[in-house]
């Protein structure tokens, strides 16, 4: 098992160090190469808007949180968080972009006064919006 092993990284070493020469050689020869492949356009990062359809809502009275999402596959799933103390808590209002990576969600609050939410998925994180239950 030893010497299979020893002949392994034998031929191993052997086929990198005949790429390297074959590299070496290729690279002294001049070639051309187009100007647009070696410009390539950084991916958009990702980024979520969040839009309360009201900001005040009696206790357990529906509404819908929507926005779109950028640089953030069709398809991906978003959640409603809501900041509770100093720490963000994930609610159960989730839902998936559709093909324009939009959404639109339904949301019942039962915690009285402000609430300040946010949207989360894709790995972005949109900005921190208030909604009031009375």
């Amino acid at each position: 098992m030893n010497r299979a092993y020893r002949l392994t990284t034998t031929a191993a070493l052997a086929a990198a160090l005949v790429a390297g020469a074959a590299a070496t050689a290729s690279a002294a020869t001049p070639t051309e190469r187009p100007a647009a492949s070696a410009t390539k356009a950084p991916a958009p990062k990702p980024a979520l808007t969040a839009q309360p359809s009201t900001g005040t809502v009696a206790a357990w009275q529906e509404f819908r949180v929507s926005g779109k999402a950028t640089g953030i596959k069709p398809g991906t799933r978003v959640t409603l968080q809501q900041k509770q103390g100093a720490k963000w808590v994930s609610l159960p209002a989730s839902v998936t972009t559709n093909k324009n990576s939009a959404y639109s969600m339904r949301v019942k609050l039962g915690i009285k006064g402000k609430n300040a939410l946010r949207v989360a998925g894709g790995g972005a994180i949109s900005p921190e919006f208030t909604v009031t239950v009375r």
